[in-house]
């Protein structure tokens, strides 16, 4: 029979390990697969999204087709930004790749 210490020690065990922070191999494979879930609805509209570079807290994107050019490009931005915030559970800066001329 486990006293109630041995459960509090072990709960609070379990909550260390799961609360335990992400390599950078696990954020940068979150921020991947968040994007490609971005991706489709941007292409519905014409656009698109691709990942260039992670880089600590700041995530590099690239937006073509439609999204080039348009008004809405900074709230689309800021979506992308908010749903990577989401799925990493830390404090990210997207920041826009400047086009090649």
């Amino acid at each position: 029979m486990q006293t109630v210490q041995s459960v509090q020690a072990e709960t609070a065990e379990k909550e260390t390990v799961e609360k335990a922070p992400l390599t950078t191999l696990q954020k940068i494979r979150l921020i991947e697969e968040t994007i490609e879930e971005i991706r489709p609805l941007l292409q519905r509209d014409g656009g698109d999204c691709q990942l260039i570079d992670v880089d600590g807290n700041r995530v590099t994107v690239k937006l073509t087709g439609a999204c080039i050019g348009c008004q809405l490009s900074s709230a689309t931005l800021g979506g992308v930004q908010a749903r990577l915030v989401k799925a990493v559970g830390m404090p990210l800066i997207v920041i826009p790749a400047a086009p090649v001329h």
